[in-house]
Order: C-alpha cells, then sequence, then structure tokens
C-alpha cells in the first residue's frame, strides 16, 4: 500500500498527545473522587469491569481518529475489480483436423459448446468478437456486446483445410485495432511475415516513431487463441505473438486433442495433426498469458471457466481513501453509542 499525501502522514504523531491528555484527564478525576467519604465504596460501586468498560469508547474514537489521518493521506493499493469495457477477440481453429473425436463428440463441437457457454458467462459490459482460421483467417463476428451474434456466429463454422495460427492472431489483432495501420493482407500474404508495426490507439494515422509498449499492458482487450494442431502455413507462430506483445495484448492459448497426434482423414486426403504445445506456451509468455490444455471437452469447460475469471478480473492501483474513511465512522459511531449506553454521555 502507498500514499498519495504521504506527508499528511505527520498528523499521526497527535495521536500520543490525545493519549496523553487522557491519561492527565482521568488521573485528575482520581484526585476528585478521593473527595469522597469512602474511596473503597467508589471502587466497589464501579467494580473492575466498569474501571476498564470506561476507557473502551475513548479507545474506539482515538481509532477513529487514526483512520481518519489515514484516510487524508489517501492510501492506494493494488487490488482486483471487474474490467471496464473489456473487448475479448475468441480466434478459433476450423481446420479439417478439428474432426477428430479424440475429444467428444468432436473437437470442433466441443470447442463451439464450450466457448458459447463461456461468452453466455461473460459481464455484459465485455465485447466479444470472433475470428476462424484454417489455411487463413477471417473475422467472422465483429466486437459487440450481442450475445446472440456471437454464438450464431460460432454456429457458422465450416471446417477447411491448413492451419495458419499466426493469421489468426494478426487479424485478432487488427479487429482490436482497426486504426491500428496493421496491413492485414500485407503480413499474412507478404514475403517478409509480421514485424513490428507503428502502434496507435487514438484513431489517427500511426507514427513510425511510436515504439512498443510493454507485453501484456493494454488492459482493455485480450485474445484466447484454440487450436488443435501445428502450423503448417501462413506467417510464423511466435512473430505473430510478438506483433501482439508489442501492442500489449496478451494471446491467452488453448491446446485441445492429442499431444502425439492423430491421423486424420478429409476430403479423400489424409494427415498426422499433431499439437504444437511449445508453440503455444511461447505464445502465451511472449504476451503475458497462460496456456491451457484440454484433453477432453470437460477440461475444455473447466478451461473457459478459468479464463472467465482471469479475463473479467484485473489487478490494478486504486485509492481506498473511502475504506479508511467508513472505518473512521463507524468506529466513532461505535464509540458514542457505547458511552451513551454505559455512561449517559458521549465520552
Amino acid at each position: 500500500m502507498k500514499f498519495l499525501w504521504p506527508e499528511m502522514l505527520w498528523l499521526l504523531a497527535v495521536l500520543p498527545a490525545l493519549v496523553l491528555l487522557y491519561a492527565l484527564i482521568v488521573r485528575r478525576k482520581r484526585k476528585a473522587a478521593v473527595r469522597y467519604a469512602s474511596l473503597a465504596m467508589v471502587k466497589d460501586a464501579v467494580g473492575a469491569g466498569g474501571r476498564l468498560r470506561r476507557h473502551v469508547p475513548p479507545l474506539l474514537f482515538l481509532l477513529a481518529i487514526a483512520a481518519m489521518i489515514v484516510a487524508v493521506a489517501r492510501p492506494a493499493a493494488v487490488i482486483t475489480l471487474p474490467s471496464q469495457d473489456r473487448t475479448i477477440i475468441l480466434a478459433m481453429d476450423v481446420s479439417g483436423s478439428m474432426r477428430a473425436k479424440d475429444v467428444a463428440p468432436n473437437r470442433l463441437v466441443a470447442a463451439q459448446e464450450a466457448a458459447k457457454a463461456f461468452v453466455a458467462g461473460l459481464p455484459r459490459n465485455v465485447r466479444v468478437g470472433v475470428v476462424s482460421f484454417a489455411g487463413t483467417a477471417a473475422v467472422v463476428q465483429p466486437p459487440t456486446h450481442s450475445r446472440e451474434d456471437v454464438v450464431e456466429a460460432i454456429d457458422r463454422f465450416q471446417l477447411q483445410r491448413g492451419t495458419a495460427v499466426g493469421s489468426g492472431i494478426i487479424v485478432a489483432l487488427a479487429t482490436i485495432f482497426p486504426d491500428g495501420g496493421i496491413d492485414v493482407s500485407e503480413l499474412i500474404h507478404g514475403r517478409d511475415g509480421p514485424r513490428p508495426l507503428p502502434i496507435d490507439r487514438g484513431g489517427k494515422a500511426p507514427k513510425k516513431e511510436s515504439k512498443p509498449v510493454p507485453p501484456g499492458s493494454y488492459a482493455s482487450a485480450a485474445i484466447i487463441l484454440l487450436t488443435d494442431g501445428q502450423r503448417n502455413t501462413g506467417p510464423d507462430t511466435l512473430a505473430a505473438a510478438k506483433m501482439a506483445a508489442d501492442h500489449g495484448v496478451r494471446v491467452f492459448t488453448v491446446g485441445i486433442g492429442t499431444v502425439r497426434g492423430e491421423t486424420i482423414s478429409f476430403e479423400g486426403w489424409s494427415f498426422h495433426a499433431r499439437l504444437d504445445e511449445e508453440a503455444l506456451k511461447a505464445v502465451a509468455n511472449a504476451t503475458r498469458a497462460e496456456y491451457f490444455y484440454a484433453g477432453t471437452a470437460a477440461d475444455l469447460k473447466k478451461v473457459y471457466e478459468s479464463l472467465s475469471a482471469r479475463i473479467t478480473l484485473e489487478k490494478r492501483e486504486t485509492e481506498i481513501t473511502a475504506i479508511f474513511a467508513a472505518a473512521a465512522a463507524l468506529l466513532a459511531l461505535v464509540s458514542a453509542t457505547l458511552s451513551l449506553l454505559w455512561f449517559n454521555r458521549v465520552l
């Protein structure tokens, strides 16, 4: 915890003076009590419990003053809060290997059902977009608050050939920053592949001198990448991940299917599909996100449930002055109430 106005904490030095003043007042009252004919009678009337009880309201009031001074210093702490105006892009693999049935009823259907359940559980202020990728990638649903549109887009998936994981990341990134100067066509079909790009979030023409931001620092959007195979076409996956990292966007990766691989027949030809966990872990690490493995439909559902908590909640530094101010008010109220109940006066 830190303080925005730490110099105000010097006011805490007043507390020992208040304690000393209270002690002097108590001592004065004790001297006045000697005037009674029998001091023993006074002690018996008050009792040990009463002597201790009379110090409780002043102690609570002293704590109230301390809490109020801390509040004046404007304390701030890193706490977990619901994220605001978040955009989530689901980048989902629709390559032919997704028809494999090692995840019941098959990988594609299991992924669709888990994704739809994930979307349904998100807060209403979160926008969701959908990108599908196979040999290339395309936006099948721009970011929207409409859960119905997102579900319909997921249900429209059609299996295709190829697995261009890098293309999925690039198109998802361009969807988050539509005015960021990301030339999707050149990056996906060009000869040189992805390269660092100017970063602009203000809707203006990007400046070539713009510097990359720290990985994972862009809190307003995230990409969830789901795939079951190795990249066999399109831009390099790690180069695309570097682009996302330079824009501060986290890419959470989900691997579905078998790590050992499986031979799959599709449209008259067969191929061996293997999950490239190392590449997916590298993407997550480069963008300060996490990798999840889902070997079954139940695992995939749990992964999405875990992702929902990670994405919709975020840790950020927040001023907590109100908490200390409320504590001070409560302590003062309790102090006054006990004093009235026990001694028929306020302190």
